[in-house]
């Protein structure tokens, strides 16, 4: 089921760039208005919204369980709390930015990823956490950070749609280059996502603040 949020914070808005350790990342880009309602809830269909979604002083919590349905009746996927934000876009190049927290214990969750891509593959990146550290997709000899609990991590992910690349950035610090997986629309997804490698935690969170999204031609 997917919901929009809401809460007493005020919506994302447009204009600026990055602050502090990532704010040269997004000279020269300009930010995305984004309003609340572009953050749409994925969640478990069978569960209320305050069952696996809070936001309170500008942080956004979602927490799942490994046995939790998928986001409806019909979909083919598996236990998800995550946020679409729903700007799609084909061109141009677009990056992420945002601070996550993921409380010891998570492991075998996408915590985020840029959805879209052309088949066989669903998306362009998916960054997993397994026991501590944070991976391009399940791949643990692809360590973007080695020590992600119980601290906020800075991520800022830039997707060059035309050169068919993503870069990626941990704390200001470059820390991938990946080709990208082609197609024709994309978004970019964060929260917790469990995933089926690694043996999965019972339990996932990610706790997410100061989410922005900038584009340039």
């Amino acid at each position: 089921m997917a919901v929009t949020a809401s809460s007493t914070t005020s919506p994302v808005a447009g204009g600026g760039g990055g602050s502090g350790r990532s704010a040269h990342l997004t000279a020269g880009f300009t930010r995305v208005r984004l309003t609340e309602s572009q953050f749409v809830v994925q969640k478990p269909y069978d569960v209320p919204l305050r069952e696996r979604y809070e936001q309170s002083g500008g942080v956004r919590r979602m927490w799942v369980f490994a046995t939790d349905k998928p986001i409806s009746a019909s979909h083919p996927g598996v236990a998800r709390t995550e946020i679409k934000v729903d700007k799609i876009y084909s061109s141009g190049v677009w990056q992420f930015e945002g601070d996550v927290f993921v409380p010891s214990g998570t492991s075998g969750a996408s915590v985020m990823q840029i959805f879209g891509a052309a088949p066989p593959h669903a998306s362009t990146l998916m960054l997993h956490v397994y026991g501590g550290r944070l991976t391009y997709y399940h791949d643990l000899t692809k360590v973007l950070a080695a020590r992600v609990y119980d601290r906020w991590v800075r991520l800022n992910v830039a997707h060059d749609v035309a050169a068919g690349n993503v870069t990626v950035f941990v704390d200001g610090q470059r820390r991938l280059s990946a080709a990208g997986h082609g197609g024709t629309e994309h978004y970019f997804k964060f929260g917790v996502y469990k995933q089926s490698h690694h043996q999965p935690s019972r339990r996932m969170e990610s706790r997410w603040k100061n989410v922005a999204v900038y584009t340039k031609p």
